[in-house]
């Protein structure tokens, strides 16, 4: 995997490589009820750990995973994102292996909602190359957070402002501003639901997580009611899981029971989304690869049930 390392070097072509995820295409006759993704944050470790660098991340999903749609983690090419040769070189990657980039996840970069309006209107400035990089590499997404401070009234205000200034420059080049249930307040699906109402903007959306529903310490929104609430501004899914059971039931530890997987993707399909679905595995008893593994035929059998229902 470190060729790609080296390839880098020689190609600098945004013009190259991925084409944009595209719902309708997914919704066709004959295509599966819904596609599946791979999420960077799914092989952080092995990343981190310099077992594997970004440029290997497309190579990986497809040959080693048979995954041919990703999507990419900000943090862990974070002193990239604005290099035009490496953008270039990910991009003729992923054209080489026939694989699409969906969306870039995207941390640490000011909080959109930020009471201090100097302060917020700099997270949306930082953001601004994410979108570009986004746009470069044919994804339609960057997820982002909501974060901010104050009162549950201010900080709705708050995170919908910034979200709104950012779609606004998002727009023109035709990436979509999704934002994750990504704990906090962002985790109540009402609380984020009403902000995407605020912002009312047609790039704005949301990347509803499955498994990812702590507000805080000792409260855990309701996971069904949740993605009831996210679905209808949904642009993504995303499909965390920690560990399994025996049986392959999706289990999170810090979760009273385990999540059914079948009605959660339910909602996803009722609410009428036809589009990919990023495995995100977390765990600590699996391996990551197994982890990966794991996932992806929990999201197959889901699907093999699902099908006849929505065929």
């Amino acid at each position: 995997m470190r060729r790609t390392a080296a390839f880098a070097a020689g190609a600098g072509l945004f013009g190259l490589g991925c084409r944009p995820t595209d719902q309708a295409a997914a919704a066709a006759a004959g295509d599966p009820l819904f596609r599946i993704s791979l999420a960077e944050w799914s092989l952080h470790k092995a990343i981190f750990a310099g077992e594997l660098v970004n440029l290997d991340f497309p190579v990986v999903a497809r040959r080693d995973y048979g995954i041919d749609a990703v999507e990419y983690v900000s943090q862990l090419f974070l002193d990239r994102r604005s290099d035009s040769e490496y953008i270039g070189a990910l991009r003729e990657i992923c054209d080489g292996e026939g694989v699409r980039s969906v969306l870039i996840m995207v941390d640490g970069e000011g909080a959109l909602g930020d009471a201090d309006e100097e302060a917020r209107l700099q997270a949306v400035a930082n953001h601004h190359r994410w979108v570009e990089a986004a746009a470069a590499l044919g994804c339609h997404s960057i997820r982002v957070n909501a974060q901010s401070s104050g009162t549950r009234e201010e900080q709705a205000e708050r995170a919908a402002d910034g979200l709104r200034r950012l779609c606004e420059f998002a727009d023109p080049v035709g990436i979509n501003v999704i934002v994750e249930n990504h704990g906090g307040v962002s985790s109540d699906g009402s609380w984020l639901a009403d902000v995407m109402r605020r912002v009312d903007h047609p790039r704005v959306g949301t990347l509803p997580d499955l498994g990812n529903w702590q507000v805080d310490e000792d409260t855990f929104y309701d996971p069904y009611q949740g993605v009831a609430d996210l679905m209808p501004f949904a642009k993504g899914v995303s499909a965390k899981t920690h560990n399994f059971s025996d049986a392959g039931v999706s289990i999170n530890t810090r979760f009273s029971d385990p999540y059914d997987y079948t009605r959660l993707m339910r909602a996803v399909l009722d609410a009428g989304y036809r589009g990919y679905v990023g495995i995100e595995y977390e765990g600590s008893e699996l391996s990551e690869p197994d982890g990966i593994r794991a996932t992806k035929s929990l999201l197959e059998q889901v699907r093999e049930t699902l099908t006849p229902e929505y065929s």
